[in-house]
């Protein structure tokens, strides 16, 4: 357990080295923030003024020095446009990402593992053939498309859900979170909807072929003919086994739900960290694109240790020791 912390602490500082100076040099490259940031009007004495101001005067192994010391101290820089830090930026738009993010997941698990199950028992019915056909149009359809549509049948035909903004939030321990209001809860459906649809079919494909699976093999014949009843085989035994693949892949999908909720923020008008590096790459406001990156990538890194630790509860046969990072 120990070696594993370790060799993972060290991967993950080496991932995120890496990535800070590929994101800056790509930032660099795309052009100078002060020719958007700045009036056109400008003189060229101000418009000298507010590219020293910025520290954009210096070269770019220098500015990326200076970042990356200040970094190691936490320091992540100030935005450009907002002129405070970035980290406190991107940390006050995080609940409402994470909140779309770990609701969009749910809606995926909660109907995902038992209509996968069903579709996987019942493989040759109509029911299992229907299940299926609506986990292609999930695979299929494009996200932008499909927030449109869920407005304008359920806000502005129907009138049953509200179609953009977090609605009420309360705070909890200081962060602020909306499911637990009436209004709040009625404002995620939606946009959680929109962002684990693609989540739901991939988890209706992976469990129904696990059940598939998992219903030839010798314990579970020798399950019900010890007479276990046909939902204990299916509901404990089939299904603690198809866990395994379900809970490794969606601990990954967890991470891309988080960095790729862009798409759904804009389109449902979501308050969270997609919305913000969408203005910021924008006006290319580097502090904060390259914090939302590095944040982006622990909370990979997280997930990815989280779902080995899950791997070796589920599956008694792998140890942490085993598990190549």
């Amino acid at each position: 357990m120990l070696v594993f912390i370790i060799r993972r602490t060290f991967q993950s500082a080496a991932v995120l080295l890496l990535m800070s100076l590929l994101v800056f040099i790509g930032v660099y490259a795309i052009g100078n923030p002060v020719d958007i940031l700045i009036s056109p009007e400008a003189t060229p004495q101000e418009y000298a003024d507010a590219v020293k101001a910025l520290g954009l005067d210096r070269p770019m192994w220098e500015q990326y020095g200076v970042f990356f010391i200040n970094a190691l101290k936490g320091d992540l820089g100030n935005s450009f446009v907002f002129n405070e830090p970035a980290l406190k930026l991107i940390v006050q738009r995080m609940p409402a990402t994470l909140e779309l993010a770990f609701g969009a997941m749910f809606i995926a698990v909660i109907l995902g593992i038992p209509l996968g199950m069903i579709a996987g028992i019942k493989s040759e019915s109509i029911t299992g053939r229907a299940i299926m056909s609506g986990s292609i149009l999930g695979f299929s359809l494009p996200t932008f498309w499909v927030g449109l549509m869920l407005i304008m049948l359920f806000a502005v035909i129907l009138g049953w859900l509200p179609a953009s903004g977090r609605g009420a939030c309360v705070d909890v321990w200081g962060v602020p979170v909306s499911f637990l209001t009436l209004d709040g809860l009625s404002h995620i459906i939606l946009p959680a909807f929109n962002l684990g649809l693609f989540k739901l079919s991939l988890t209706i494909r992976l469990t129904r072929a696990g059940t598939r699976e998992n219903l030839q093999f010798d314990y579970v014949k020798f399950a019900r003919a010890k007479g276990l009843s046909n939902f204990r085989v299916i509901g404990v035994h089939v299904l603690k086994n198809i866990l395994i693949p379900v809970v490794t892949v969606l601990g990954l999908e967890l991470g891309n739900v988080i960095a790729f909720a862009v798409v759904t923020e804009t389109v449902f008008a979501w308050p969270g960290m997609g919305k913000l590096i969408i203005d910021s790459i924008g006006v290319l406001d580097r502090p904060v694109i390259v914090a939302y990156l590095l944040i982006t990538v622990v909370m990979f890194i997280l997930i990815n240790f989280t779902v080995d630790i899950l791997y070796s509860i589920l599956d008694p046969r792998v140890r942490l020791g085993d598990i190549k990072a």
